[in-house]
């Protein structure tokens, strides 16, 4: 684990492990568009918040039919059996190119961390967006991740990322020493 100065008042801490065990208030759910759960992280969320995070995912309304959460925004939920009070699902992008997919996973980060200063948290915790499934190049979305939370960290004491395996963990600790070597 490597904790960085990212502003004044918030650390930025990049961790290997299980995002469900995460002490902060809440973590983020890499969700898809229908918030039903799925495989890799969400599915891990879904398991581990026990069958209340279902149920209170299918009452958030959809926008559109099947779409409760489009892609780049965020839905708050309660954690259930987390350690995290709550679980903000984002929905990011499946990659097509730098062009067409930065816009929206850093929108997902943005609408996260909003989300969060609306609820009035203190720490937050995300998963590497939109990397496993979807596609993103790690090295690049490590670097807007990050850079979106350096922008976006007012009013919050912690951002975390908790990454599983060291090969992630590898990308997003060197995408924070670029990022903060660079101020």
């Amino acid at each position: 684990m490597h904790s960085f100065p990212l502003s004044e008042s918030c650390s930025l801490v990049i961790d290997q492990g299980d995002l469900t065990l995460a002490p902060v208030e809440a973590i983020v759910n890499a969700a898809n568009e229908r918030m039903l759960g799925g495989g890799g992280v969400d599915g891990a969320i879904h398991r581990a918040a026990g069958p209340r995070l279902l149920a209170a995912c299918e009452a958030v309304p959809e926008v559109t039919p099947g779409v409760r959460c489009p892609t780049g925004e965020a839905r708050i939920t309660p954690g259930f059996l987390l350690a995290a009070k709550h679980v903000i699902h984002t929905v990011g992008p499946v990659y097509e190119s730098a062009d067409v997919s930065e816009r929206m996973l850093r929108l997902a980060h943005r609408s996260s961390l909003r989300l969060a200063r609306a609820n009035r948290l203190a720490s937050i915790a995300f998963p590497a967006i939109s990397c496993g499934v979807f596609g993103y190049p790690p090295g690049e979305a490590a670097a807007l991740a990050l850079d979106e939370c350096r922008a976006e960290s007012r009013g919050l004491k912690e951002i975390r990322f908790v990454l599983f395996g060291a090969e992630m963990y590898g990308v997003w600790e060197r995408a924070a020493r670029a990022l903060l070597t660079d101020r």
